[in-house]
């Protein structure tokens, strides 16, 4: 509401309490009639009369003017009562109704300071249970619920967004009652509801990762010993983790890794950085398949192929693959198995276990395909990874994507953005068989969203989706929080107006579909919050990358995380 606005409700209000007071409307004093009145507007002229007579003259006798001496100060006396004295009384009654009317506006405006001053004060109150929260719950937690971890985190972020949730509301009450106001300063009565001084509140804050305490592995490699990388299942996300885990074998072994070719696998030089590796560990760690070529002089042999998974098939390679192997002049022995390890029902293995089984002095050796191993979990899963290193992460996107990436940050959508991995393409059914299901209606979707929005206070989202535009296009109709809606930002197609992605088309590798999905993955992982697709390698992608780089946030979540669908289809297909 305006100033102008507010007046005149004042004014209203005011004259309405002055009818509901019982006094009538009465006629300004200058607007009465009288015989000393001169009218005062300028364009008025009275009638002229002319009269055709002459005055007579009179010999008065010295008595009359006696008489007409002492009559005359009656007359006046007369007159000057007969006309202004209602007046007179008009205005004595107005000016008491008026300054009623005053009383009671001074009295309200002062119940409504009083209320503002309150509403302070509990803000204040507000503010130090907060910044208390934050410093004893983290203590706390540990200790107290160690036992249900899982519902005590989820108990301390409830009480911690409850609490935000008063001093929202607190402060929304605060500008309604200030609105009316905001011509006076107040700053000294009731303090500046708009500024939070000393106090922040900082509702998403970064994850300390607590890198003092890792576990972590050296790898030293012989020089003359390989284990050549085999990935086949998924996509590119899925060949990654694969990479990461081969890595911590090549570790475990003490074995330079080879690289896939391209020809049997994705072109990873164009979406991670591989020399990036070995400038990380201070040593040839990893190498291309073009370089194992060169140094094997063309005798490429893998001298023994031990499966880590001897079920669905041995290695979890398929015929097909091992024809593309082939072809590349590539020769190999008999697979055999290392144990009876399903790929569906993996089992949590060891360092020891992984030793023991495929330690060789074979030159060249290979275990098939390791997405699905579960080794050492925790020590994998850590920031970083397991291997000691002196970077961030081992893995992470090529220097020209990230170039790309920041600039597209820079462009579109500034510091303080969330991002939001919307998978959909194949996934119903995928989410409908678990229990419980993780494909949610998209009204339902944009109320998590908007609850994410509210409490990180992000302007703007950067949207990496399969989506149909019908899908993405509901979503973003849905997504109004108070009365504002909150942008989805996807990539635009090429424009050469505009300069954000000209490094890739400057190096050929614009428009390649890897290169797209690394650089979604990249703004998201640079994002101040997060919100995933849960049972998506593509966000866990993400997370590892946001824990690496140290942006991940308390907020970070799947989509409607520990909610279920309100709605989800039959199983039985047709």
């Amino acid at each position: 509401m305006d100033r102008s606005d507010s007046s005149s409700d004042e004014s209203d209000d005011r004259q309405n309490l002055i009818e509901q007071n019982g006094t009538e409307r009465l006629p300004s004093p200058r607007n009465l009639s009288t015989t000393f009145d001169i009218d005062d507007d300028r364009h008025f002229r009275p009638p002229i009369h002319r009269f055709r007579f002459s005055i007579p003259k009179f010999a008065f006798h010295k008595r009359y003017y006696y008489l007409l001496a002492a009559a005359l100060p009656l007359c006046i006396i007369a007159i000057f009562f007969s006309a202004d004295i209602r007046s007179l009384f008009s205005s004595v009654n107005i000016s008491s109704t008026l300054g009623s009317s005053d009383s009671l506006s001074d009295r309200m405006r002062e119940s409504e300071l009083r209320a503002l001053y309150l509403l302070r004060q509990q803000q204040l109150d507000f503010f130090d249970i907060w910044n208390h929260s934050n410093s004893t719950f983290n203590s706390t937690a540990t200790n107290n619920l160690s036992s249900n971890s899982a519902s005590g985190d989820a108990f301390i972020e409830d009480l911690k967004s409850a609490i935000l949730k008063q001093i929202s509301l607190n402060k929304e009450i605060q500008n309604v009652l200030l609105s009316p106001h905001r011509s006076g300063n107040l700053s000294e009565v009731v303090g500046d509801v708009q500024t939070m001084g000393t106090f922040t509140i900082d509702r998403c804050g970064k994850i300390d990762q607590k890198l003092s305490g890792k576990r972590t592995i050296e790898w030293k490699p012989k020089s003359d010993k390989f284990l050549f990388a085999i990935c086949t299942s998924g996509q590119m996300s899925n060949h990654l983790i694969c990479l990461q885990k081969h890595m911590f074998f090549a570790a475990i072994l003490n074995r330079i890794l080879v690289i896939p070719s391209h020809k049997v696998d994705y072109q990873f030089s164009r979406v991670i950085d591989i020399e990036h590796i070995n400038t990380c560990l201070g040593r040839k760690v990893v190498i291309s398949f073009e370089e194992f070529s060169e140094i094997r002089k063309h005798h490429l042999h893998i001298d023994r192929f031990v499966c880590y998974f001897s079920k669905p098939d041995p290695c979890y390679v398929d015929d097909e693959h091992i024809k593309k192997l082939k072809n590349l002049g590539i020769s190999m022995g008999k697979l055999e198995s290392a144990w009876n390890e399903d790929a569906k029902k993996p089992t949590g293995k060891t360092v020891s276990d992984i030793e023991s089984k495929f330690s060789s002095n074979e030159d060249v050796v290979a275990v098939g395909d390791i997405f699905f191993a579960n080794v050492e979990k925790e020590w994998v899963n850590q920031p970083g990874g397991p291997i000691a290193h002196k970077c961030q992460t081992l893995i992470e996107p090529s220097r020209l994507i990230k170039l790309t990436a920041q600039r597209f940050i820079q462009t579109f959508l500034g510091k303080n953005y969330m991002a939001f991995h919307f998978r959909r393409h194949g996934f119903l059914k995928f989410c409908n068989a678990k229990q419980p299901s993780c494909f949610y209606p998209i009204p339902q979707a944009a109320d998590c969203i908007i609850r994410m929005v509210e409490r990180a206070n992000v302007a703007v989202i950067y949207l990496s989706t399969d989506a149909a535009e019908s899908e993405y296009g509901l979503l973003q109709s849905l997504l109004v929080l108070n009365g504002k809606s909150i942008p989805l930002v996807r990539r635009p197609p090429r424009n050469s107006a505009e300069k954000w992605d000209a490094l890739l088309y400057r190096h050929g590798i614009e428009g390649d579909s890897q290169v797209e999905a690394m650089l979604d993955k990249t703004i998201c992982a640079m994002s101040s919050t997060f919100i995933g697709a849960s049972g998506s390698t593509f966000t866990e992608d993400i997370l590892r990358l946001r824990q690496d780089w140290g942006s991940a946030s308390l907020c970070d979540q799947y989509l409607c995380q520990g909610e279920e669908p309100n709605f989800i289809s039959d199983q039985n297909d047709v």
